[in-house]
């Protein structure tokens, strides 16, 4: 049997025969201009169908006026989606794939800044979105958003779409619906289980007699483990095999969390690949006609086999893992799954950005999103090819170098440490975080692939590179931390206190096992995210006795936007880390005595107990070469140019290969 068989099998819906069981399933891009799909959003979905997706489900559509949730949704209510979306659905079509369209009400958590409606929901219960209520439907209410969702459907269809997703999960309104504990009604739609459906089994009749018996009716539901007022797996089994027994449903797609608990609706990488597999499995047991989709954290073709092979699904939802490399399906159809980049299910780039209404894109694929500006995430060779010296192999040279390459250039990489990665492999030392390091290993692979030769133990001075002869020189240097100390929220002070007194290292020399630390240790984490976070982390599971000063509110600040502050600091909590927040350090003592810690809200002191401070601050670009090689014109790209978060120095390393002249 040929490598990841059952993951490459074909599968009919509906008279679709679908080429292979890889799912790339619904998402919020947060693409639509002026609430309409244009040519980003149209080439964002054709690379993956280009990709080898076998099924795409597009974007969520807003069914009515009060369920809007993002300023980047695209319009409800509105036939000139039409033509927009044809568009886009001709070229899906067109590359092989099956395309879906998600329709959507988020009941009671919408977005009064966005909506300017209130929230309809069965019985006004709370947002979890923000801090308002919502609006009890009436009888007229709930039928006028059954018409809405019926009109979407048929809409749906006009503009070429296959099918379409309803969308009954995260606690949306039909979960809403659904849920004893979010539906208080008394009326024919609330109370018995029958009555709870009824608004979900009545849409999707209505579809199936709209649209006909060849269009596709899939169902999207969730199971949150957290919080027992959720629908738990057997009463989700109830609800799926009620809705079967009609035979309008065709799959039923099964993610995790919810908005109590939103961290796992997009899991992190501190989150196991496989979270709904267990209910899965149940669900394909009880269906007779539906088939089963398991998503959420599934990233690799190998964990997508598995699930397939052992009978815990028909099909996998592989969504970041098809942004972060969009031809993965295509890479795992020709016997070359090693080729796929792996998703770090940072969620940085994808969440982070939607997360903060932006359009989203990936930290490891910065083609992502500009796959019309870009040509895909694919290279054009160079018509007149060069010889490229990069020196630096972190993320930004990395990804120059591998660019360069693919683009027909002879590429030299020269590296000052004996190993690839730079500061990243450091951060891959950290808990949960090893898919880091099985992306520089992908790294090192490509390279080889491409023939560029890598140069390790190899600092470069400015003569060296002009020894070299390359016709274009990309320097790559990276950055350092920051010798002096200095805290922004304490920003009279050009130095640390203290610092002279010893025991003071970077959260980079802790994680190259360098620094000599004792028993306790302060952490000052001036960040917010994984720098500092992941180094207390680290260091408390290694036995220290772990304090972490932080001039922000919460610990992870930065990391709320990646939906893994939570799951951060539980795991510090239990490993019994202490927190001082909103203080900085006035004072190093050291000799044992500690720091001398100063509250930012009131001024206050105290002296708290350690054997060494960890800084995790704003590094220093690193450029010892640029002004000496000024008549080279070279590149700076990464940190050597400004210190900042990854995804920025692989985005510059793409851009500036894809334009070498």
């Amino acid at each position: 049997m040929r490598p990841h068989a059952h993951l490459l099998s074909p599968l009919s819906l509906r008279g679709e025969t679908l080429r292979n069981r890889i799912v790339f399933g619904a998402h919020t891009a947060n693409m639509a201009r002026d609430g309409l799909p244009g040519p980003q959003y149209r080439e964002y979905l054709r690379e993956r169908a280009l990709g080898g997706a076998a099924m795409i489900v597009a974007e969520p559509v807003p069914a009515h006026r009060t369920g809007v949730l993002t300023r980047g949704n695209f319009r409800h209510e509105d036939d000139s989606l039409i033509p927009a979306f044809r568009a886009v659905t001709d070229a899906v079509r067109a590359e092989g794939a099956v395309i879906i369209q998600q329709i959507y009400h988020i009941g009671g958590h919408g977005d009064s800044d966005l909506s300017f409606q209130p929230h309809w929901s069965p019985s006004g219960r709370p947002s979890y979105h923000d801090s308002d209520g919502s609006h009890a439907m009436s009888e007229v209410e709930i039928l006028e958003l059954l018409d809405a969702h019926a009109a979407a459907a048929r809409r749906a269809q006009a503009a070429g779409f296959q099918g379409v997703e309803v969308w009954g999960a995260y606690n949306s309104l039909i979960d809403q619906f659904w849920s004893p504990w979010s539906n208080r009604r008394t009326d024919r739609w609330g109370g018995s289980l029958e009555n709870r459906t009824r608004f979900s089994r009545l849409l999707i009749d209505r579809i199936r007699r709209d649209c006909g018996e060849d269009f596709i009716v899939g169902l999207a539901i969730s199971h949150d483990a957290a919080y027992s007022v959720a629908l738990q797996a057997e009463a989700l089994c109830e609800i799926v095999a009620l809705h079967d027994a009609t035979g309008h449903v065709d799959y039923v797609t099964c993610g995790a969390g919810s908005y109590l608990d939103f961290g796992r609706i997009i899991p992190p990488f501190t989150e196991p690949d496989t979270l709904t597999v267990p209910v899965t499995e149940q669900l394909r047991r009880i269906v007779t006609h539906a088939r089963i989709t398991a998503e959420a954290g599934i990233r690799t073709p190998d964990v997508g086999e598995q699930v397939i092979a052992s009978g815990a699904a028909d099909l996998v939802s592989i969504v970041r893992g098809q942004i972060a490399d969009p031809h993965l399906a295509r890479k795992t159809a020709q016997g070359q799954a090693e080729r796929v980049r792996p998703c770090l299910s940072c969620n940085q780039m994808c969440w982070g950005r939607r997360s903060r209404d932006y359009w989203i894109s990936c930290l490891i694929n910065p083609s992502a999103g500009r796959e019309w500006e870009w040509g895909g995430d694919r290279f054009t060779p160079a018509a007149d090819p060069r010889h490229v010296l990069v020196v630096g192999g972190g993320p930004a040279g990395l990804e120059a170098a591998r660019v360069a390459a693919e683009c027909g250039h002879r590429v030299t990489l020269a590296e000052a440490q004996p190993h690839l990665g730079g500061q990243f492999r450091l951060a891959g030392q950290q808990p949960r975080r090893a898919q880091i390091l099985d992306l520089i290993a992908w790294f090192e692979r490509e390279l080889d692939r491409l023939g560029v030769e890598v140069r390790l133990n190899s600092f470069l001075d400015a003569e060296a590179v002009r020894a070299i002869g390359a016709d274009r020189v990309i320097l790559a240097t990276g950055s350092l931390p920051d010798e002096d100390g200095f805290q922004r929220w304490l920003p009279h002070l050009d130095t640390l206190p203290g610092i002279e007194r010893g025991a003071v290292w970077s959260a980079e020399a802790v994680m190259r096992r360098e620094a000599r630390l004792g028993a306790s240790v302060l952490v000052y984490d001036e960040g917010g995210h994984w720098k500092g976070t992941g180094t207390a982390w680290h260091l408390a599971e290694a036995g220290h006795s772990v304090t972490i000063v932080t001039p922000d509110a919460h610990v992870g600040r930065d990391l709320t936007r990646t939906a893994a502050d939570g799951y951060a600091r539980a795991r510090l909590a239990r490993l019994g880390v202490r927190v001082l927040t909103e203080s900085a350090i006035g004072e190093w003592l050291g000799n044992g005595a500690g720091a001398r810690v100063v509250n930012l809200l009131d001024g206050s002191t105290q002296t708290v107990a350690a054997s060494a401070l960890i800084l995790a601050t704003t590094n220093r670009a690193f450029d010892p070469l640029s002004a000496d090689l000024a008549d080279l014109a070279p590149a700076l790209i990464g940190d050597a140019a400004a210190p900042r978060l990854a995804p920025f120095a692989f985005h510059e390393g793409r851009k500036t290969a894809l334009h070498l002249a």
